[in-house]
């Protein structure tokens, strides 16, 4: 059985939709291809048990190379590092992860690095710390995109940005949209079976824009799609929810990825305010609706094809001009977004890593 790190910034029992990634992954690669892992988590603010489900974890406890370095003589020679600077460092410049990742891998040429670029580096106006910080951000990125063996990433345009700062070092970096961390059913029922449910999931900032911000775009839906009830899932958002709409939503809080997948199979539609077209390769919420056969249904549109997701085919737009949706209209939008996801589920993306790994490990 071949042995591989990964470097995450957490895992469970943190709610981290990152942490869930490189799990559910490392499942995957130890049942295909039996690759087994040893995780590190670089917060050491972490807190949980010495080992998932076999997997066996260590934890930096300072975020200073040395500490890294200390951890990484005990164990495999290959890496596979799941980057995003705001998982490392507080202002997301974890100079100390790259500069211990450097010293590592040019001590011993037998050693080898892959990246998953979950982000590359912040942007934002100028009185934002993100916008100072960028061009710091944007070289340590690079960096770490010329030390490495292999690079992936879940958006296009990421990929374009990587092969830039890694000038052209590498060969096509690959981009991949990611999976859904709450599972994969086999058996989708049409959506003319389902309850007229409506699911807001996601991270309590996103549903916290849901509510109020977006309560006309979210009452147009539900009136489309005659909606009877509304499941909001994940940490509270503090917020009256009764009083919002005539519609019950029923607050159900931190679910098992088991429970989510049972509501979302039993929903017709997801809705998705965070992130924009633009990014919604990258948002595990959207692969988790394509992968239930649910409309996915977002308050934005694109006029162009991005990382495959053409609108109103793969999504459902809702403006101003909404009105109600056929039900036949809404199983196609439902169709599209399944097979979509198809191409890029969890199996196919562990041979895709595996691929990248199987002549390093």
């Amino acid at each position: 059985m071949s042995k591989i790190i990964q470097i995450i910034p957490q895992l469970p029992p943190s709610v981290n939709g990152l942490g869930d990634y490189a799990l559910n992954l490392a499942r995957q690669l130890r049942q295909d291809f039996d690759i087994e892992t040893h995780f590190i988590v670089g917060d050491p603010s972490w807190t949980g048990a010495r080992q998932i489900e076999d997997f066996s974890i260590s934890k930096v406890t300072a975020h200073k190379p040395s500490n890294l370095l200390s951890i990484l003589a005990n164990y495999s020679s290959t890496i596979l590092l799941h980057y995003v600077g705001y998982g490392y460092a507080k202002r997301g410049c974890p100079k100390w992860l790259v500069d211990g990742l450097q010293i590592w891998r040019t001590a011993n040429s037998q050693r080898r690095l892959v990246i998953m670029f979950h982000e590359i580096y912040a942007f934002g106006p100028v009185w934002t710390s993100s916008f100072w910080l960028s061009s710091l951000q944007k070289n340590l990125a690079a960096r770490l995109t010329k030390m490495s063996d292999r690079c992936l990433t879940s958006m296009q345009k990421y990929a374009e940005i990587l092969a830039q700062l890694g000038q052209n070092k590498q060969n096509a970096i690959t981009a991949i949209p990611v999976f859904s961390n709450i599972g994969e059913p086999q058996f989708i029922p049409p959506l003319a079976k389902r309850p007229r449910q409506l699911i807001v999931f996601g991270r309590q900032n996103s549903r916290l824009q849901v509510y109020p911000h977006s309560l006309k775009a979210l009452k147009q839906v539900c009136q489309a799609l005659a909606i009877e009830k509304i499941y909001d899932i994940g940490v509270p958002t503090g917020l009256n929810l009764s009083k919002l709409t005539q519609i019950p939503i029923v607050e159900m809080g931190v679910m098992q990825a088991e429970d989510i997948s049972n509501l979302l199979l039993q929903s017709m539609a997801g809705y998705c305010i965070v992130p924009p077209p633009e990014f919604l390769a990258k948002s595990g919420i959207f692969a988790a609706y394509c992968a239930h056969g649910m409309i996915p249904i977002s308050i934005r549109a694109s006029f162009n094809i991005i990382d495959g997701l053409e609108a109103s085919k793969h999504y459902w737009v809702v403006d101003d001009y909404s009105q109600q949706i056929s039900l036949d209209v809404a199983q196609k939008i439902a169709d599209h977004a399944h097979a979509w996801y198809q191409t890029h589920s969890l199996s196919i993306q562990a041979k895709i890593f595996a691929t990248h790994l199987e002549h390093l490990v």
